[in-house]
Formats: C-alpha cells, structure tokens, sequence
C-alpha cells in the first residue's frame, strides 16, 4: 500500500520533487544531446571510438565527485549552497566545452571537450547528491515509487535530447553543436528557480545527529574499497598520474575513511551493493552513451535517433509503473532487480543481431524495460535497508555508478567497437584496413592495445551517398564491430542477475525484504 500520505512529509514535497526532477532533466538533456553529436566531433576533430568514449566518460567520472562529495557534507551544510554551487558548474561547463573550435588542434579540443563534460558532470553528481536523499527523506515509506518518479527526469532529458539531434541536427540546415548544447541551459534555470527560497528537511541520520563517521560505518573500508579502486583508475585515465602514485592516493582516501569509521569493516550487503551498482553503471548508462551511435550505424543515423527517443519514451512511461508493481504484483525491489538483469541480458542480444527498424523497435523494447528499474531501485533498497547512513551510502553509491560508467562502460565500449571493428576490417581485407586504421592504437585496463578505425575516414565512408567497394567493406567492417561489441556487453547483466537471485534468496531465508529504521538497529544486521 502507499504511505498513506502521498503529499510527503513536508508541505513543500511536491515542489521539491519537481525541482529535483527538473534537476535531472537538465543532465539527461545534455547527455541526450551529446550522444547525437558524437558524429560531430569525430568528423570535426577526427577522433577515435575509443577517444569519443573517454570524453562520454568524463560525463559519468565528474559526477562521482560531485555525488560524494556532496553526498558527505549535504547533511552538515544543507541542500541550498549544494543547488547553488550545481548551477554555477552548469553554467561553467558551457563555456569550457564551446571552446572546441573546429580546425584547431585535436588535443587542445580534445582537452576542452573532456573538461567541459567533466564539469557539467559534476554539477549533474552535486544535484544528485541533493535530490536521492531528499526524496528518499521526504518519502520513506514510498521510496521505490518516488525515487523511479525523481529518475523518470532523466529518459524524460533524453528524449528531448534526442529529438534535438533529430530537428536540429540533421539535414543540410542542420545547427551548430554548440547551439544544440546549449539547450540545457533552459532547465538548467528553470531548477535553480524551483529550489530558491525552500526549505529542506533533514534526513533520519542527521535528525539524529549523528556525525559522518558514523553515518560511514556502514559503508567501512569494504564499501570505501570499491570507491577508491575506481578513483584510482581515474587518477591513471584521467589524470594521467603514474600507477605507483594513484594507488597511493587511494590508499591515503581507504585509510582517512578507516580512521573516521574506527576501522569498521562495514556491512557485506552493501559492499555487494556497491559492486552491483558499479556493473548497473557499466551497463546502463555506458551502453546509453554508445547505443544511438550502434544503432544508427547498424541502420541509418535518423532511425537511431527515433529508436533512442521512442526507448527513451518507453522508460519514462515504466518509471511511473514501479509502485503498481511492486505493491499490486507484489514483487520486491530484489525480486524486481533479477527480473530486469535477465531481460536486459536477452535485449542487448537481440539488439545485436536487427536489420530492421521493426525488429529493433521490439528488441530496443525488451533491452529498455530491463535497464529502466535499475538505478533508482538501488538508490530504494540501500535507503530503506541502511538509513543510518544518511544521504553518505546513496551518494557514494550513486558515485560508483557513475564513475563506473565512464571508467569501465564508456570506455570500454569504444574499446570494443574499435577492436572488433579494426579486426572486422583486418580480416575482409587487410590492404583496406591499413589504409584506416587509427594511428593511436586504443587500450583498455589489462586488455591488449587494439587498432580502432580513423573517425574522420569512417565518417567519410559512413556519409557518402555513392560509396565506393572500398567503403562499403569499410562500412560492413564497422557494423560487424557494433554487433560484437553488443554481445560483449550483454554478459555484464548476465553477471549481476546472478547477484540479485543470491540476494532475493538471501532475504528470502531472513523473512522477507522490508525497510528497516535506525530505531531497528539501522541495517538489522544486513
């Protein structure tokens, strides 16, 4: 049943659930965008997959530091300074990003692209760290509800994203990248409006005053651990510091978070949270950086921009269902979680394998349906079942995924699309593939360097009306790397299926999944 008060626990409830939707809207408004004009920046600066892919993933990586970081103080300093300082990030992160020129040099655009995403993450992550907590507290016995009606903003940005790329970005009158960006500045302010003058209430831990150290327990070194191995990939990647010193870095973070828990260990199920959420990172939002681009070159451009704003749509709509199934179906949001892992596994397949728009409108449906439940139905469960942790676990959690999304997902997708391709390509025609392969040759974690095809030269080939023999292997090589790449990404919901069935078994066997309250023992032992 609902909570029996569906106005929250505050008169301005509402209000604040809009603004924080309107928050996410504007991140998904611009994710949405950038996923359309990959295309542009790989014809303008002649990029790489692999190269496109760590700009994506400076989308996700920025947002980690804002989540917890804000997620860390949001309870000591309040919401307010936390909005405001979101809003100058936005506004920041325009400038540095339409500082790219075409016919500049490619890492100087490089460097403005990647920064640029990288601020415009942060503000997403500092919002974040605003609007899970603050819904979760306003809402606590509805969390799974309203916590998928918050996050129903973001497939809401995609859509509008995409059908700028759709009306503005294609044709011969087609806008400037910049301009097309630049629209998500508009519910950029639009939030900032929203949030002005409201006042905030205070979540269960910090009524309780609890310090952060022991809001952190939870959490522990175990929790801590999968953070720190994720920012010491990004201090290697992104940083471009030596693996001696970013494993150092993260060791000083580990043991600053040990001291201020008094060594706690933390609580095992959260720890597989957090792993989990770092494979629901990977495999939803990387795959949502890459899929309008897979699709459109398996197909053509325009239908991958319909099939991204018609899943986008779909997801927007399920959102909204997450109450009526959980209370009415009565399934968990354990039960719920291995349910969506399984149809995500079957969806990435079958996407990889569409020739036409038909097949990939119900291929995309069954893909979309298993990835709209994850996130905010992690956020739920680690809310309900650790509230003693305040908005520092969500945060934290909400962080992983993300970084893990830039890090592993988005990176490591444009790893495999430049490795199948290049091999793709090698293999129909070995003179062909010398003439367009990429100079860098691209890398990801531990895997072998792998040759990738040059994006201006694919472009070409992507783009020309009457395509020469040499261009269409060209083509088909590209396209073959897509669909290999889609399988391979298809065993990472496979992986986290397998997680939640251990996880609904498990509580399962202790009586049954509920929410649990501080005054219970906080994670009741979880």
């Amino acid at each position: 049943m609902s909570n029996g008060n569906n106005e929250g626990i505050a008169p301005n409830a509402k209000r604040l659930l809009f603004a924080g939707f309107m928050a996410i809207l504007a991140a998904g408004i611009g994710f949405g965008i950038r996923g359309g004009i990959l295309a542009n920046w790989a014809a303008d600066f002649g990029f790489t997959a692999a190269q496109l892919g760590e700009i994506g993933g400076a989308g996700f990586t920025g947002f980690c530091f804002g989540i917890i970081i804000g997620g860390v103080v949001v309870d000591k300093i309040g919401y307010g300074k936390l909005v405001v300082a979101a809003f100058l990030f936005h506004v920041l992160s325009a400038f540095v990003t339409f500082a790219a020129t075409k016919g500049q040099a490619q890492t100087a655009a490089y460097t403005y692209l990647y920064w640029g995403t990288f601020i415009f993450a942060l503000a997403n992550g500092t919002l974040e760290a605003v609007a899970n907590p603050l819904v979760a507290t306003l809402f606590p016995k509805d969390r799974t509800h309203y916590l998928n009606i918050l996050h129903a903003s973001w497939p809401a940005g995609l859509v509008l994203g995409g059908l700028v790329g759709w009306f503005l970005g294609e044709g011969p009158d087609a806008m400037s990248w910049k301009i097309q960006l630049a629209l998500f500045l508009v519910p950029t302010v639009l939030y900032g409006v929203l949030f002005m003058g409201q006042s905030f209430p205070k979540s269960e831990a910090s009524a309780k005053g609890l310090s952060i150290g022991e809001m952190l327990k939870d959490v522990g070194v175990l929790g801590a651990a999968v953070a720190c191995y994720l920012l010491v990939l990004f201090f290697q990647n992104a940083l471009q510091l030596s693996p001696a010193v970013s494993y150092v870095a993260g060791a000083v973070i580990l043991g600053g978070v040990a001291v201020m828990t008094g060594f706690s260990i933390g609580a095992w199920l959260l720890f597989v949270l957090f792993v989990t959420h770092a494979l629901v990172g990977a495999v939803e939002l990387g795959t949502d950086g890459w899929i309008q681009n897979i699709t459109g070159n398996i197909l053509t451009p325009k239908e991958g921009k319909i099939l991204f704003v018609y899943t986008s749509m779909f997801m927007f709509a399920l959102r909204f269902c997450a109450h009526f199934i959980e209370k009415n179906l009565k399934i968990s949001p354990v039960g719920l979680l291995f349910i969506c892992a399984a149809l995500a596994f079957v969806g990435l397949n079958l996407v990889s394998g569409i020739t036409t728009f038909a097949g990939a409108i119900l291929a995309l449906s069954v893909y979309a349906f298993g990835k709209t439940f994850f996130w905010p139905t992690m956020l739920a469960v680690v809310s309900d079942r650790f509230p003693r942790t305040g908005a520092i676990a969500i945060s934290i959690m909400g962080g992983i995924g993300m970084m893990s999304a830039g890090l592993l997902g988005s990176a490591g997708l444009g790893y495999a699309k430049d490795r199948f391709a290049g091999e793709a390509l090698q293999k129909k025609d070995a003179a062909i593939y010398a003439v367009y392969k990429a100079e860098k040759p691209s890398t990801f974690l531990f895997l072998a360097p792998a040759n990738g095809l040059d994006g201006t030269k694919l472009s070409l080939a992507q783009t020309s009306t009457n395509k020469t023999a040499e261009q269409k292997v060209v083509v088909e090589a590209s396209i073959e790397g897509d669909r290999q790449t889609l399988k391979a990404d298809a065993f990472i919901p496979a992986t986290m299926a397998a997680i939640y069935l251990l996880l609904f078994l498990y509580f399962k066997a202790i009586g049954g999944y509920r929410p649990v309250t501080i005054a219970e023992g906080g994670a009741a032992k979880a």
